[in-house]
């Protein structure tokens, strides 16, 4: 299944990168043969520093969010879930395994390439309103 393929491949260029502490050519040249222009974007995200993780307390909750072009994006990466429209329109429909947003969270959490953000217990429902929001 391209889906399984696509996510061995993902998680052992992961794996090699973070033993040694970079991404290397060769891995940067199969991530982009293997997922293409949604690696660049993802990658682009990463060097930009767009991959969040709130950390809101007391409670603990942790919620993913990858800073969009538009908008910021919910990312729940325990069903490789992402609220941008090209989750609706491709994932959904099996045009793609997975967004762009998806791809730099887990490569962001695997590399341990993200910002953490914490927050208080009372900001969590403010943010949920704003992060799932549908698009205008």
């Amino acid at each position: 299944m391209v889906a399984d393929r696509e996510d061995d491949i993902l998680d052992s260029i992961c794996r090699t990168a973070k033993s040694a502490g970079r991404l290397t050519g060769d891995g940067l040249t199969k991530l982009y043969e293997v997922f293409g222009q949604r690696f660049a974007k993802a990658f682009e995200a990463l060097k930009e520093n767009r991959v969040k993780k709130y950390i809101f307390k007391p409670s603990g909750r942790v919620v993913w969010i990858v800073v969009g072009k538009e908008r910021d994006y919910l990312i729940m990466p325990d069903v490789d879930f992402c609220t941008c429209d090209d989750f609706y329109f491709r994932v959904l429909d099996r045009q793609v395994h997975m967004c762009y947003h998806v791809l730099a969270q887990k490569m962001a959490k695997a590399l341990e390439w993200y910002e953490t953000v914490e927050g208080d217990d009372e900001l969590y429902e403010t943010l949920m309103k704003e992060w799932t929001k549908p698009t205008p």
